[in-house]
């Protein structure tokens, strides 16, 4: 019998640490070593990056005291001061002292906030720290500045970010740095991140059956993602390399409707993909064990959706005649083993016929921001703002927030899709949503 992908990479990583005495070596969970297979795959070896960014009336943040409070974090939280290694073939991290570095950007001329932290975030190299702050003013006259808080995505996931943010806001209030945290604080917390990350493994292990790995197998067998073609289209100069498109909506008080959200990137990919090409769509889901200590870290798995399964060949001509209810089945189903990790899953795929690599066609995020405390800093609470324009890993992103309403957005790399297009993209998947009615979609 085969060993899982999960149980291959315990075993090794096992026989390194021991071979080594490795106190700091730690293991990574599934989904970090997603994010390791992304990288691969990237053209120019690109890290995923979580940036959050918050406008401070200009002079309010001190730089000091702000390095000392995130050296405070690091050093209470072994995955923000561990840097990834590659081990005769074996991802791991290697914990490091705290190292988190606050830099004051230097505008170039005629750049604004937004421009300046963009070029930035783009020079990120996955050598340095989990965690790095930047910060940018708009100009000489500007009443403003914004802090950019952003972390490798392999050491945070959404409930770590409120975290990150709410620990920052009390180290930064309190005054204190690294040397304010007792050793047995930090030995306690390193114990309790390599306890979580042995659970989350042991489930992941359990949720790469054979049974599972064949569901997976019949599930994906038809994935195809489109190459990457380069896209005729006349962009004006400094143009970004993204689109973007967004929808507000009245917040419904159950929460977004996941399975219609789904069905929604379905119709945006026979859009953009054509009816008959079966697209892969990812989307975060998990969390850590249900014992472990809610420690920082990266426990998501991204489970991946067939869009377009209903228009396969062999199916039925015509629209699908269940749409979001044949969805949801299919979603409920997934879910059952939502927890096998995504290189098994892919594994699976190519062992049922497929020749998916593992790249996504799209990705679709929802973000509960009713749950994620403010950043403040001096008494002064931050005021979240997005930065268009970044890179997006996929050909086309939508993020959905819920907070005080139902905040729909989609990104596309212009590179793969020009702007009508992936317009009408986004039309279809606004279209496909339930009541209540639509606003007006604002395009940028």
């Amino acid at each position: 019998m085969q060993l899982s992908i999960t149980c291959q990479y315990l075993a090794r990583y096992q026989r390194i640490a021991a071979d080594n005495g490795e106190i700091d070596l730690l293991p990574v969970t599934g989904a970090q070593r997603r994010f390791a297979l992304v990288r691969s795959l990237d053209p120019v070896g690109r890290p995923d990056i979580v940036p959050m960014f918050f406008a401070f009336p200009r002079g309010t943040v001190d730089p000091l005291r702000l390095r000392a409070a995130a050296n405070h974090l690091a050093a209470r939280h072994p995955v923000l001061r561990a840097h990834p290694e590659v081990l005769r073939g074996t991802p791991a991290l290697r914990v490091a002292e705290p190292d988190v570095p606050v830099e004051r950007i230097v505008r170039a001329p005629g750049e604004d906030a937004a421009t300046t932290l963009r070029r930035a975030l783009s020079a990120w190299t996955a050598q340095g720290s989990p965690l790095r702050l930047y910060l940018a003013e708009d100009g000489p006259d500007a009443e403003e500045e914004v802090l950019a808080v952003v972390l490798d995505h392999a050491a945070c996931d959404g409930q770590s970010l409120a975290r990150i943010v709410e620990e920052l806001s009390s180290a930064y209030r309190h005054g204190i740095g690294p040397g304010e945290l007792a050793p047995a604080d930090a030995a306690a917390e390193l114990a309790a991140y390599r306890e979580a990350v042995q659970m989350q493994l042991e489930a992941e292990q359990r949720a790469g059956s054979a049974a599972a790995l064949e569901y997976w197998g019949g599930r994906l067998r038809a994935v195809r993602e489109r190459p990457a073609l380069p896209v005729p289209q006349d962009l004006a100069p400094g143009a970004l390399p993204t689109g973007a498109a967004e929808l507000r909506l009245p917040a419904p008080a159950s929460g977004a409707p996941f399975p219609a959200l789904l069905d929604a990137c379905r119709a945006t990919a026979r859009v953009l993909y054509g009816a008959g090409h079966v697209s892969p769509i990812g989307y975060p889901w998990g969390g850590r064990p249900a014992a472990a200590a809610p420690v920082v870290g990266c426990f998501l798995n991204t489970v991946v959706f067939p869009a377009g399964t209903h228009d396969a060949p062999g199916a039925p001509s015509g629209d699908d005649p269940f749409g979001a209810e044949a969805t949801a089945t299919d979603w409920w189903g997934d879910l059952d083993r939502a927890d096998t990790p995504f290189d098994e899953v892919v594994h699976a795929a190519r062992s049922a016929g497929s020749l998916w690599s593992g790249r996504l066609d799209g990705l679709l995020t929802v973000d509960d921001a009713r749950r994620r405390p403010p950043l403040s800093l001096g008494g002064v609470v931050g005021r979240e703002v997005h930065i268009d324009g970044r890179h997006v890993r996929a050909p086309f992103a939508v993020s959905v927030t819920h907070g005080p309403e139902l905040h729909i957005r989609m990104v596309w790399d212009r590179s793969v899709h020009d702007d009508r297009s992936a317009t009408d993209g986004f039309g279809a998947f606004c279209a496909t949503l339930p009541a209540p009615q639509r606003a007006d979609v604002t395009v940028g």
